[in-house]
């Protein structure tokens, strides 16, 4: 595919997907000059981005059609593939020489069947999974996590500056496999907030001063400062929603014990995040895995208390 050029300029975009992050993402490239076509499987929840200058497409092949690179910020792979696929998906609508850019967060093993379904059809494909939450999705600070050619990456820099920082780390699947190793850090350490904030609440401290003596010592993290704030609040609305959790940590495991490997804390904080879902957290923010912990705690509690 390296000898089929991106469009030029890069102008018509394709966005599918304006959920929590994807509406943003839409509104930033529209603001920064692209014509940007939208679609939305629930389609009132894009309305609100024609003011932006986005536009609304009837279904996700309209949105495709004719546009120089397709955004797809599905929830998972089923979806994606959903989506993407068959005579009437997006894959089949695109023109020869476009570009489609999946920034969801899917399997390894998706993304590579997506790239080269792409290359039969003559399709430049990139995997560019984000990090950065919906506060990152407004703000333009993603970290973006580019999996394909490395032409491919820097000719779509117009296309990546106004939505954040991107990062070429390999291959297409390598973008999804950077997200996995992400998101395993990030559960992890909202998991390690939640159990010390936990612990200076039942030992009789203000957690919120706990928290922020931590700031600006070896403990401080983004995941401290933002998802801490949260839990001292309890403002559990979803910026990424515990659902979405559970799904990347039981793939990275999936993708782990596929390559004889055996993560013993990511076994745990993935448990515990199945529990928040089971108990009622799904559309909770991931940070109300304070809730999991503390209803676990109960019956410790109780004892302590009789």
């Amino acid at each position: 595919m390296a000898d089929i050029p991106l469009p030029t300029p890069l102008r018509r975009i394709g966005l599918i997907g304006t959920g929590i992050m994807g509406g943003h993402m839409a509104r930033r490239l529209a603001q920064a000059g692209f014509a940007v076509q939208a679609w939305n499987r629930t389609a009132a929840k894009a309305e609100g981005l024609v003011a932006d200058g986005v536009g609304l497409a009837a279904s996700a092949k309209a949105a495709a059609t004719g546009a120089d690179a397709v955004v797809c910020m599905l929830s998972s792979g089923p979806v994606c593939d959903a989506v993407l696929g068959g005579p009437e998906g997006v894959i089949a609508a695109m023109r020869t020489g476009a570009t489609l850019v999946v920034m969801s967060s899917i399997p390894v093993e998706t993304a590579r069947a997506q790239a080269e379904t792409c290359a039969r059809r003559g399709l430049r494909y990139v995997d560019a999974p984000v990090s950065g939450g919906e506060r990152g999705a407004r703000e333009g600070t993603l970290s973006i996590m580019a999996g394909g050619e490395a032409r491919t990456i820097a000719d779509l820099a117009p296309l990546f500056a106004p939505l954040g920082r991107v990062t070429h780390v390999g291959p297409a699947g390598s973008g999804e496999l950077a997200k996995l190793a992400n998101q395993l850090i990030v559960a992890s350490n909202i998991c390690a907030v939640a159990e010390a904030l936990l612990l200076a609440e039942r030992g009789g401290a203000d957690p919120e001063k706990v928290r922020e003596a931590l700031l600006g010592g070896f403990a401080d993290s983004t995941v401290l400062r933002l998802h801490g704030e949260r839990m001292v609040r309890g403002d559990y609305a979803p910026g990424g929603p515990a659902k979405y959790q559970v799904k990347d940590t039981s793939t990275a495991l999936r993708f782990a014990r596929s390559h004889g490997l055996t993560l013993p804390v990511a076994a745990t904080v993935d448990l515990l995040f199945q529990n928040l879902v089971e108990h009622g957290g799904a559309d909770l923010d991931h940070s109300a895995v304070l809730l999991e912990l503390r209803r676990a705690n109960q019956p410790a509690e109780a004892s302590a208390d009789a």
